[in-house]
């Protein structure tokens, strides 16, 4: 069975038709791109798997459930983690705290033992602070922990961005262009950081890019979409050389 199984999936928005009928299979491990003019229906796409919408029609299926319809909480808790095209960090919070607070689904005890300040909360606490200062120094980014993100050039923004999704512990991540803003060398090093994060913690990846040197140097397989529907589908070698993804992005002639 996929780790994600997306069948039929449409979403409309009033009159407008954001997606159509998009069926999708992710298997545990491998790493696609989904590709697209601006306006396409990508990052609606990601939004209905992490529950910020509500498909109009559809199933989506992730590691044996069904989640379309949960809220974005419970999806999270799951195992889906996403970092966004817009970075969206808690900028008056530190580096280290964005990291704990993400790791929130996985806490493990209530409202009470936070008050009453017990036992099982000051484990839990010192278990969350472990985690994240082991992330901030497996990413090369513990210098940086006491630091707010908004003090941080652009790129180191977003490996802290990555760095917060790793930490709610995802079977799945998803990457909304994460080279979105990223001079060449920030995009070299972005390429490093993606294969480096799949090896190093065995995760699933589903990229959404629009820099072709991220999606070729990383993706096994990719999607492309076009006013919400897909007109391709294969190798980055077949999708490069497919006369309607190059109808698509430069026209007719």
């Amino acid at each position: 069975m996929p780790l994600l199984q997306i069948n039929n999936l449409t979403q409309r928005f009033g009159g407008l038709t954001a997606v159509q009928d998009f069926s999708f299979d992710l298997p545990k491990r491998v790493l696609p791109g989904l590709i697209g003019p601006n306006g396409a229906g990508k990052t609606t796409i990601f939004n209905i798997v992490c529950g910020f919408y509500q498909p109009t029609t559809g199933t989506i299926d992730f590691d044996h459930h069904a989640i379309a319809g949960l809220r974005p909480n419970a999806i999270t808790a799951r195992g889906i983690a996403r970092t966004f095209q817009n970075i969206r960090l808690w900028s008056e919070m530190t580096v280290l705290d964005n990291l704990c607070i993400a790791q929130h689904a996985k806490l493990g005890y209530g409202l009470w033992d936070a008050i009453i300040q017990s036992s099982k909360f000051k484990y839990r606490e010192k278990q969350v602070h472990k985690t994240a200062m082991h992330l901030l120094e497996t990413l090369n980014l513990q210098d940086y922990a006491n630091e707010k993100p908004k003090s941080l050039p652009y790129g180191l923004q977003r490996r802290v961005e990555i760095a917060r999704a790793l930490a709610a512990q995802p079977k799945l991540l998803l990457l909304d262009e994460p080279a979105a803003g990223m001079n060449s060398s920030e995009v070299e090093q972005l390429i490093q950081l993606i294969q480096w994060i799949r090896k190093t913690f065995d995760i699933t990846i589903w990229l959404i890019e629009h820099d072709m040197r991220v999606v070729m140097g990383v993706c096994e397989r990719i999607v492309v979409l076009d006013f919400g529907e897909i007109i391709a589908d294969g190798t980055p070698e077949t999708i490069q050389n497919d006369p309607r993804v190059i109808k698509a992005y430069l026209g007719e002639q």
